[in-house]
């Protein structure tokens, strides 16, 4: 009786602590996550596109004509598509390859789509160009050595103006390109305009030093992807850190840091597919889910009073503590609950509450053949332990296979159904056998509860 005490309490601190987790109340530094910025961020449930309303890209790589895509770029861009997302601050985004040539990025939640967009799919070839005393300013399309057809590509536009390309037929020189780059983070200055401050590399601080020291006194145009941003006077040698400076709207500049941070693209992508999607539509999808959710569970709830009586308010009492375990963990993981995600959720429950039947029926068996009431429990617990056992072991190799699937050809939907699953299958495991058997082993440690219990038991 006193481990058993021991364990209730162990229990309830559990329990109170993922009660904790799961109200919407303040929580302690050591709880909440930081986002990529560093900034931290609410411990709360995560909406998927689906939910939260958004929008969903695909991309795919375009490559000139006669170029073939090398082993691994579409995995490197991937990467880099991932890392520009997640500094955009959109809430759980999800990027994904898709077969051999595209990726999708779903992007919940997202205020402008079409700035995003742009974000993620440009190259991002950052280059430090010589204008060789040609004026360039800002919007102007040129030719560069790295980018040598960036004005064919930048004319074969839908929307391209061809005033903005000055010297058609003139390559420039590269100095240096945006891998002498540490870090990039867009700020204001002193008048409140909008700049890009950098940081160099090792090497790369010799490089510019070298270039600035010698050219002081002259232009440098600073160019990505063939598109002048700005071409600043060099007005002393640069060696750790610079600016970039602009007619910037917070937007582009915020834009710009994320490209030149996280670096350039391997291979041009273009938007082949943009599926947007209602916040309304995803509030209305949350009401539905919550109302079906609670209706299931409080027929759960009723057909266990029912059929065991006290065994089966006790494991109602577990199912309660499990539903609580499930939320806390998607909070600290985090899971990004999608429709599917809550399908699998309330799958688990399902499951749950056949571990208890199970036990239950058993249990009963034991009491019918003449077994004492706390050995009757501890036989009914650890001979329908098999039966459960294999069956939430087979649903769990299924809940792999699908997160697998999900994970190689983007179907995240697949994969929210797989990793919710197999969470509550987990827990409901450890619920059954820890907390409803601790309940139980309680229950009939008060002597004047045994026999009642037992003739609950086989008599329903």
């Amino acid at each position: 009786m006193r481990n058993t005490i021991i364990t209730l309490i162990s229990i309830a601190i559990l329990t109170a602590l993922a009660v904790y987790i799961v109200l919407p109340v303040p929580h302690p530094a050591w709880l909440v996550r930081s986002d990529a910025a560093g900034n931290p961020t609410p411990l709360e449930l995560k909406l998927g596109l689906d939910l939260q309303g958004g929008t969903q890209v695909m991309l795919e790589a375009d490559l000139p004509e006669g170029r073939e895509l090398q082993p691994g770029a579409m995995e490197t861009a991937k990467l880099i598509v991932e890392r520009r997302v997640n500094s955009l601050g959109v809430s759980e985004a999800v990027v994904q390859s898709q077969g051999d040539n595209r990726i999708t990025a779903e992007l919940p939640g997202v205020s402008d789509p079409d700035r995003a967009i742009e974000t993620i799919r440009s190259t991002g070839q950052l280059e430090f160009v010589n204008p060789e005393g040609l004026p360039l300013q800002q919007g102007m399309v040129i030719n560069t050595t790295n980018r040598p057809n960036a004005v064919q590509e930048y004319l074969s536009l839908p929307d391209a103006d061809p005033s903005k390309v000055p010297y058609g037929d003139r390559t420039f020189t590269t100095v240096m390109t945006g891998d002498v780059l540490r870090t990039a983070i867009a700020r204001q200055d002193q008048f409140g305009m909008w700049e890009i401050a950098f940081e160099l590399t090792g090497p790369g601080g010799d490089q510019f030093f070298n270039y600035t020291s010698a050219h002081i006194g002259q232009p440098m145009a600073i160019v990505l992807d063939g598109v002048v941003l700005s071409s600043p006077v060099i007005q002393a040698a640069i060696r750790d850190q610079g600016v970039i400076t602009g007619q910037f709207t917070e937007a582009e500049a915020n834009s710009l840091a994320i490209q030149m941070r996280y670096g350039a693209l391997p291979v041009p992508l273009k938007v082949v597919d943009v599926r947007s999607i209602s916040a309304t539509l995803g509030q209305d999808s949350v009401q539905r889910s919550l109302t079906a959710g609670l209706i299931g569970m409080a027929a759960v709830f009723l057909f266990m009073v029912l059929m065991y009586r006290v065994p089966g308010l006790l494991a109602n009492v577990a199912l309660t503590i499990y539903i609580f375990f499930n939320l806390a963990i998607y909070k600290l993981v985090p899971v990004t609950l999608t429709l599917a995600g809550i399908t699998g959720f309330l799958l688990s429950v399902g499951m749950a509450v056949d571990a208890n039947i199970l036990i239950f029926e058993r249990l009963r068996e034991e009491l019918r053949s003449g077994r004492s009431p706390r050995l009757a429990v501890e036989a009914g617990f650890s001979r329908a332990w098999p039966a459960i056992f294999d069956s939430n072991l087979t649903t769990l190799i299924s809940c792999a296979v699908l997160y697998i699937f999900g994970n190689q050809f983007g179907a995240s939907i697949v994969k929210g159904y797989a990793l919710t699953l197999g969470l509550g299958v987990i827990i409901s495991m450890f619920t059954a056998f820890f907390i409803t058997r601790s309940f139980m082993r309680a229950l009939l440690g008060m002597r004047n509860q045994r026999a009642k219990t037992a003739q609950l038991i086989v008599g329903y």
